[in-house]
Parts: C-alpha cells; structure tokens; sequence
C-alpha cells in the first residue's frame, strides 16, 4: 500500500469546499492498474459532482472522471485496453472516478495507451468530450454529404463534434460568440451568431437545408430554432435540453439514457485511435498546478477560454 494525494469535497457547494487529503493507493489486483497521474481532465460534470442539494450521506465526494499517467504497476496477469502495458508505459485512464488525485488505481479495461500525439494534459481531456461527440454524431446518424447545425461549437464536446463530423464528410453550421469564430472555421465549420434572426442566418449559411442537429446547449432559442428547422426530430440530439426533449419529441443522451453509457465505453478505443492517428486535437485553454485545483474548478464552473482545462500531477514534465 502506498500513499498518495487526492481532492475530495467535504461538503456541497463551490470550491472552498474541495480539501487535499492524504489517502492510501491500494495496490492493483488481478485487472487492475496503478497509474501516477500527471494530468487530470476537468469537466463541468465535475462541480456538479457536489453541487448543493444533495444527500450529507454520500460526503465526503471524489471526483474526477478522466486522467492521464503512467503505469507504475499492474495486477497479476493484466493487460490494459488496447493490449500490453507495463510500469513507465504512458495511460489514459476514463472513465473512472477519482482522477484528482495522485495516483490511482482502477480497472484495467478503463486504461488505453496514450497517443504520442497529445500532451498529458490534452490526453486527460479526449475521452469524456471524445466519446459524447461520437455519441451524438452516431445517434443523429450523420454521415457524408449531411449537413448539421452544431450548437455551442466552440466548447470541448462541440469542438470534438466538429472534428469528427468533418471526417464522416458532413459539413457543419457551428453556433458561437463571434470572439469564437476562428476556432470554428479552424476545424472547418460554418459559424453563426446565436440571437434574434437565428434560424435566418442558418438557412443563409445552409440554403440546401438541415439534415440533423447536435445540442451542446440546450437553450430554448436552441431548441426552438433547431425544431424550426429540421423535420425529422429522430435527428435531433440534445446533452442538455432533457425537459424540452421529453416534451416536443427529440433525442436526449447522457445519464438519462441507458444507451449512453454502453456506446461510450465501447467508443472509447476508437477515439483513442482518431488521436493516434493525428485526426483528432485536443485545444487546451489552461493548465493548473495540483494545489490550485480550487482556482481551477473556479474557472470551470464560471467564463473561461475556449478550450480544456486541466489539473497538472505533481510530476508532471
């Protein structure tokens, strides 16, 4: 038994709540990895994790669905995901929980070999927007020659969406702040402002019409926008909009959805593959020093750059 570090919430509310604790890291058993962490992903699942609201009983929380490492040891006769694995290999590990911390250790079939590609910090931060990307694109059924409106395109999972898209031969209309208009055309998108005249600017951007809608946002001005424009609500996916989902007849994914949780593990091998290969990037807005994982769930759960957050190991290179 070793001992590392691990953030964990004491209490529901904001980040004055997080305290840094001393825990013990078991070692790993038959399917199992040990990982030291270098970087941990940062996701607004994260500080809704321990939002106010909930049951005292489940305190003290640890949160943290995503990391990236290396192996410092594996359980007997263990192999990770994508085959092999050895001490000093470097690992993404999703999805998990309890990746703010220093080290973990988690079910083997949970770790991937990391892209040379991507830096810990991009590595932490593919496979949560990654697999929710494939998720919508799969269950809208886009594919070549579709074009879709993306709503929020410039955020982690939009942009992941918008990538990916891209690869299937879909063309995307991205909506964005103007401040983030670059980053969608960057990743070859089509953007508009949101506001009044919003289904408007769409037709002007696509006259040959929509052929599915991805929902990031899942504002009413998206929602009613998007119902305004498309016929067939089988090809309306939404993340956020669950109430409105439930009432006007279109898809919602995630927790609510037992498919979700299925179709991301099994996608998460594939996303893996995309960034290997170089077709898949991972913009990170900010990195944070383990100690300041306050300061950066802040930042998180308010306005921050477009792009990832993430939270640095103590060993980081």
């Amino acid at each position: 038994m070793t001992t590392g570090r691990q953030w964990v919430a004491t209490d529901f509310g904001g980040p004055e709540v997080l305290q840094l604790r001393d825990v013990d890291v078991p070692p790993p058993g038959p399917g199992e990895v040990t990982i030291a962490i270098r970087a941990s992903g940062m996701n607004p699942a994260d500080f809704k994790h321990f939002a106010p609201g909930q049951d005292r009983s489940l305190l003290p929380l640890i949160m943290g669905y995503e990391a990236a490492g290396v192996i410092t040891s594996l359980g007997p006769g263990t192999e990770i995901a994508t085959g092999g694995g050895a001490p000093g290999d470097e690992v993404i590990a999703f999805q998990i929980l309890g990746g703010y911390a220093s080290a973990i250790t988690v079910a083997a079939q949970d770790v991937f070999a990391k892209p040379s590609t991507l830096s810990f910090a991009q590595a932490a931060n593919l496979l949560l927007a990654g697999t929710t990307a494939a998720e919508l694109l799969a269950t809208a059924d886009v594919r070549d020659g579709d074009t879709v409106l993306l709503h929020g395109a410039a955020g982690a999972v939009g942009m992941s969406t918008l990538q990916q898209a891209m690869l299937k031969g879909a063309r995307v209309i991205g909506t964005a702040s103007k401040d983030n208009f670059g980053i969608v055309a960057g990743f070859g998108g089509v953007p508009v402002t949101y506001g009044d005249g919003l289904a408007d600017r769409v037709r002007q951007a696509a006259p040959e019409g929509i052929a599915a809608v991805l929902d990031t946002v899942g504002s009413d001005e998206a929602v009613s926008t998007s119902l305004e424009l498309l016929d067939d609500r089988r090809r309306f996916v939404t993340l956020t909009a669950f109430r409105r989902s439930a009432q006007d007849g279109f898809v919602a994914i995630g927790a609510s959805n037992p498919a979700s949780g299925p179709f991301r593990a099994k996608a998460r091998a594939g996303i893996v593959a995309l960034a290997a290969a170089g077709k898949l990037e991972v913009p990170v807005a900010r990195s944070f020093a383990f100690e300041d994982a306050r300061e950066a769930v802040a930042m998180l759960a308010g306005p921050h750059p477009s792009g990832k957050l993430a939270l640095m190991g103590p060993d980081d290179v």
